[in-house]
C-alpha cells in the first residue's frame, strides 16, 4: 500500500526582502553570535543564510569590516590593513602600500 500526503493548507513560502536577508546574515556573522542560533530565530535552515551570504558577497560587495583599535594594531609594526578571507587565507598590507599593489594582492586572495 502506497502512502499518500494531503496538505490543505497553503504552501508554506516565504519572501524576503534584500534587507531582511542582509539583516539576518549580520546577526549571524557578528561576533559571538552562532549560525545554528540566528536560523533558529528566524526560522530557516541555517543552510539558507550561507547561501545569502555568498549572493550578497557575489552581487553587492558585501564584506565584513572590523576597525582595530591603535592597541591591537601596534605589535605589528606600522598602520595595516588586514584581510581575512574565510579560516584559512589572511594578509596584512601596509597603510602606506600603493592603492594599486593593495588591490592586487585582494584581487589574488579572492581569485585563490
Amino acid at each position: 500500500m502506497s502512502r499518500v500526503e494531503l496538505i490543505t493548507g497553503i504552501e508554506r513560502r516565504r519572501r524576503w526582502s534584500a534587507e531582511q536577508k542582509r539583516t539576518i546574515v549580520l546577526s549571524a556573522f557578528a561576533p559571538g553570535a552562532a549560525v545554528t542560533d540566528v536560523a533558529r530565530q528566524a526560522d530557516i535552515h541555517p543552510n539558507q543564510i550561507y547561501r545569502w551570504r555568498r549572493a550578497l558577497s557575489e552581487t553587492s560587495g558585501f564584506a565584513q569590516v572590523v576597525v582595530a583599535t591603535e592597541d591591537r594594531a601596534a605589535p605589528g609594526g606600522p598602520a595595516a590593513i588586514e584581510v581575512a578571507i574565510g579560516h584559512d587565507i589572511h594578509a596584512r598590507i601596509p597603510a602606506c602600500a600603493p592603492p594599486a599593489l593593495a588591490a592586487a594582492v585582494l584581487k589574488a586572495l579572492i581569485a585563490r
